[in-house]
């Protein structure tokens, strides 16, 4: 343990005396997209499919052992990603009858790829009783996002402590907004009521 907190602070102090103002405004920028904006997007969108889904909600009040399967659900149903960040082709390929040339740009479509029905059948409906295995909201292979088990964390407590503190919550407004941008899917605000 010596060892590693020596080789550790080795490793930090030339950053401490000189951290570079653009990797320091990448880290700052990636910790607050990456481990904040995301979760709480996950959370909100998750909690407003559930109360649109009233018997989805329902079901998953009754069995709070369900929740972390109802997060990978709430995941591939409207995780709080649309748009990967930037990709490049890695070589020449056809996809969806559209040629795409070797490091021709690429978007991908996060939310589209979670609601593929060639993947998941019924696609658009949320469906807390199916397994969602093979959902891309966190990525895939290298691109797969570290932060992962600790999101998955963060929304299975959260859900559990609304459901538990709520358990007849309902939305208080039919229509809600959306935040502006292709990146991250998330609402602006959502009115409930706790119908205690």
């Amino acid at each position: 343990m010596r060892h590693l907190k020596e080789f550790l602070v080795d490793l930090a102090r030339p950053k401490r005396e000189n951290p570079g103002e653009r990797e320091l405004v990448a880290t700052a920028f990636l910790l607050l997209f990456a481990g904040y904006e995301t979760t709480v997007n996950l959370i909100g969108n998750g909690v407003y499919a559930l109360l649109r889904n009233p018997g989805q909600f329902d079901a998953l009040r009754a069995d709070l052992t369900r929740v972390p399967a109802a997060v990978e659900e709430l995941l591939r149903y409207d995780g709080p990603v649309g748009f990967a960040t930037l990709r490049y082709a890695g070589e020449p390929l056809e996809l969806g009858g559209v040629a795409i040339a070797a490091d021709e740009f690429v978007h991908v479509a996060v939310g589209a790829a979670n609601r593929d029905p060639a993947r998941f059948d019924a696609a658009d409906r949320l469906d807390l009783a199916r397994d969602p295995a093979g959902h891309i909201a966190f990525g895939h292979g290298i691109h797969h996002c570290v932060g992962a088990p600790l999101a998955r964390l963060e929304a299975q407590v959260a859900l559990t402590r609304l459901l538990r503190r709520f358990p007849r919550l309902s939305l208080a407004a039919d229509d809600v907004a959306w935040r502006e941008g292709i990146r991250i899917r998330g609402l602006t605000s959502l009115l409930v009521r706790p119908n205690e």
